[in-house]
């Protein structure tokens, strides 16, 4: 195989390669550096498919951190991110691995960061099921769950956001219902919630 032709692609560090005067792929600058591509220059099968391979590699990666570069990302979410980009499973596994490494991905960390964010809008049980939809580990986001949320503090947020739905409406068993339905549907606990309406019946008689 001889490669014919070196192309670049706009203004970037990326060029389409020729071979045999055919389009053969497209290779990250730093791969055609590191293993000399030049035009004219005879390859073998083996060598060539080593060489996408790299540039896979490097690609993969390169393409995670523009991702991760917005918004920090659970592993699951970057996984799928790469694997509908169409890279290769070894190269997501590499990739990940040097993230992993450098620190920017870390499932505990956004676990606990999300917890964080979302404790004083919604219920842990909202919180958990979220982000095991997102794909941390369950062990994971429990761990971050005991590390964070104080059940004490979690009953006074859930009689709060009760105080405030039942706002000028009369305490009812129909308004009771809804109120319980409403506070479930933030990721409250029944236990919690059931807490939540004894405590504001039982000032009711004060």
């Amino acid at each position: 195989m001889i490669i014919t032709q070196i192309k670049k692609i706009g203004k970037g560090e990326r060029y389409s390669i020729f071979i045999d005067g055919n389009f053969s792929c497209v290779l990250e600058a730093e791969i055609i550096v590191k293993n000399q591509i030049k035009e004219g220059q005879e390859i073998d099968e083996e060598k060539w498919q080593d060489v996408r391979l790299q540039n896979g590699d490097l690609s993969c990666f390169s393409r995670s951190l523009s991702y991760l570069e917005k918004t920090f990302r659970t592993e699951k979410q970057l996984k799928d991110y790469l694997r509908e980009k169409g890279f290769l499973e070894e190269s997501i596994e590499k990739a990940i691995s040097k993230l992993k490494e450098y620190g920017y991905i870390d499932d505990l960390v956004y676990a606990e960061n999300y917890v964080k964010t979302y404790i004083s809008k919604k219920g842990s049980k909202k919180i958990k099921f979220e982000l095991l939809t997102k794909g941390v580990d369950r062990e994971i986001v429990d761990e971050a769950l005991n590390k964070i949320v104080d059940e004490d503090e979690e009953r006074k947020r859930c009689f709060i956001f009760l105080k405030k739905y039942l706002k000028d409406k009369i305490l009812d068993k129909k308004t009771k219902a809804k109120a319980y339905a409403h506070l479930i549907s933030k990721g409250y606990s029944s236990e919690v919630v059931l807490s939540a309406i004894g405590r504001l019946e039982d000032e009711s008689w004060d």
